[in-house]
C-alpha cells in the first residue's frame, strides 16, 4: 500500500471552515501529530510519498479531498471552495505515475472526504462541497468499470466521512444524527457515543483501525465489537474540521 501524504502548512490555522468555529491552531503540535500519524501508517505497512510541500496553502494536508483512487484509475476532484482547487495538480502528478487519470471539472464540484466505498458502490455525500453535477460526472466515469454511484444525504457535518467510515470488510461506524443508516448496504453498524459526534472518522489498514484519542468512549464499542484499534492524537488537526481519513490518499 502506497499512502500520499503532504506536510502541515504554517498556515493551517486560516484553515476552510464551515461547521466549527475558529480555534487557536498550534502549527507546530499539528506537525508533530500528523508525524504520529505518518509514522503509524508506516508501522500498519505503507509506502509513504510525500506530495511537493504548499505552504500557502492552509488545507494542503488534507489531501484525501484531492482525489479518489480505484484499480482501474484515479479520479481528480475538483473541491468545492476556490482557495483549495491549487491542490489537485501535485496530486495528479503523482498518481499519473500510478493510474490513468480522469477529472471532475466545472461547474461540478467534488471532494474526496465525501465519498465512501462499500463493495462495488461509491456512496458520495450531497455535501455543500460536493455537489449534483460533480456525483453525476463520477457515476459516468465510473460505470464503465462496474462501479454505482448514490447520492447519500448529509446533515450537521462536513462530509460523508465526518458522518460514517467502513471498518473492512462489513462494518460501518457512523452518528446517526449526521446520516439516515438505512441509506448504506453494510451487515454491521456501529454508532458513535452521543457525546463523541465526530468520532465516525476512522481510517482502517491492515486489520487495524486508527481512532481519535479524543473519542475514548466510541473505542470502548469499537473494541467490544472485536475490532484492533490504534490511538492516535490528532487534537490540533481536530480544530481544522479535519480526522484520520483526510491525510493521506491510499494506493494500493
Amino acid at each position: 500500500m502506497l499512502a500520499l501524504v503532504r506536510e502541515v502548512s504554517a498556515q493551517l490555522a486560516h484553515c476552510e471552515l464551515s461547521f466549527l468555529e475558529r480555534a487557536r491552531i498550534d502549527p507546530a503540535c499539528a506537525q508533530q501529530q500528523h508525524r504520529a500519524y505518518t509514522t503509524a501508517l508506516q508501522q500498519l505497512g505503507c509506502q509513504l510519498e510525500w506530495l511537493a510541500p504548499l505552504p500557502q496553502h492552509a488545507d494542503g494536508v488534507f489531501v484525501e479531498d484531492t482525489a479518489l483512487v480505484m484499480a482501474e484509475l484515479a479520479v481528480i476532484t475538483r473541491p468545492g471552495v476556490e482557495s483549495r482547487r491549487g491542490e489537485t495538480a501535485s496530486v495528479a502528478a503523482a498518481l499519473a505515475g500510478h493510474r490513468p487519470l480522469a477529472h471532475i471539472t466545472a461547474p461540478g464540484s467534488l471532494e474526496g472526504g465525501d465519498v465512501l466505498r462499500i463493495g462495488k458502490t461509491y456512496y458520495v455525500g450531497a455535501s455543500a462541497r460536493s455537489n449534483p453535477q460533480g456525483i453525476e460526472q463520477l457515476a459516468r466515469l465510473l460505470a464503465p468499470y462496474g462501479y454505482r454511484v448514490r447520492s447519500v444525504a448529509l446533515r450537521g457535518c462536513l462530509h460523508l466521512k465526518s458522518a460514517v467510515t467502513l471498518i473492512p470488510p462489513d462494518t460501518v461506524v457512523l452518528n446517526p444524527q449526521w446520516i439516515d443508516a438505512a441509506a448504506l448496504d453494510a451487515r454491521t453498524m456501529i454508532e458513535v457515543d452521543e457525546r463523541e459526534p465526530y468520532a465516525a472518522n476512522t481510517l482502517s489498514l491492515s486489520g487495524t483501525t486508527l481512532v481519535s484519542s479524543a473519542y475514548p468512549l466510541t473505542r470502548r464499542r469499537l473494541v467490544a465489537a472485536g475490532i484492533r484499534t490504534l490511538e492516535l492524537e490528532v487534537t490540533e488537526l481536530h480544530k481544522a474540521e479535519a480526522a484520520l481519513t483526510c491525510l493521506s490518499v491510499l494506493v494500493e
